[in-house]
C-alpha cells in the first residue's frame, strides 16, 4: 500500500524553492535537491519561554555559509564510497552534514539536512544537497541524488530517439 512506503522526490536545483519544499514536507514527502553554497541558513528557533508575548521566533542565529564550511578547519569531513556515480562506477567523495533552518522573508521556514559534497581529487566542483527529512543519513541522501541520473538519461534518450515532448511542425 502506498501509505506504508517512503515517498521521495529527487530533483535538481530548479526544485530548490521554499514553497515547493514546504509543500512536500507538509505532504509527508521527502524532497532532495541541490542547495546554493551561499544559502542563508539558521539554527532552529530556541524554545519559547512560557508567558512570552508576541509572535514566536521562526529562526535562531545565522550560520556561516556552506562556502565558508568548505575551507573551515573545523569542518568534519567523512569519506564515502558511492556506487554508480553518474553512470561511471564507484567514486570516493568526502561529505559533511548537519541540520539547519532555511528561511527567506515572507516565505515558509523549512528545516533541512544539508550534505556538503567534495571530491578529494578535485574532479568536480563542491556541491550541496538538501533533504527535508532531518532523520535521513547523508549516505542515503547522496545515493538517491546520484541515482536520479539514470532517470534523467532515460528521458533525454527518449526525447532524442523517439521525439517525445518535441513540437511538431505546424503545416
Amino acid at each position: 500500500m502506498l501509505l506504508e512506503r517512503d515517498h521521495v522526490v529527487v530533483g535538481d536545483g530548479g526544485f530548490s524553492t521554499l514553497l515547493f519544499l514546504d509543500a512536500m514536507r507538509r505532504g509527508g514527502i521527502t524532497a532532495i535537491t541541490r542547495l546554493r553554497l551561499d544559502a542563508a541558513l539558521f539554527e532552529a528557533a530556541p524554545p519559547r519561554p512560557p508567558g512570552t508575548i508576541g509572535r514566536p521566533r521562526t529562526k535562531g542565529a545565522r550560520l556561516p555559509t556552506l562556502a565558508a564550511a568548505l575551507t573551515a578547519k573545523d569542518t568534519r569531513w567523512r569519506r564515502l564510497t558511492v556506487p554508480g556515480w553518474y553512470g561511471s562506477g564507484t567514486r570516493v567523495i568526502e561529505i559533511a552534514s548537519a541540520t539547519a533552518v532555511w528561511r527567506h522573508g515572507g516565505l515558509p521556514v523549512v528545516p533541512i539536512r544539508w550534505v556538503l559534497v567534495r571530491d578529494p581529487e578535485a574532479r568536480f566542483a563542491p556541491q550541496v544537497l538538501l533533504c527535508t527529512d532531518l532523520d535521513r543519513v547523508p549516505a542515503q541522501i547522496v545515493s538517491w541524488f546520484v541515482h536520479r541520473w539514470s532517470v534523467e538519461v532515460t528521458f533525454q534518450e527518449t526525447r532524442a530517439h523517439l521525439g517525445v515532448e518535441t513540437r511538431a511542425a505546424v503545416v
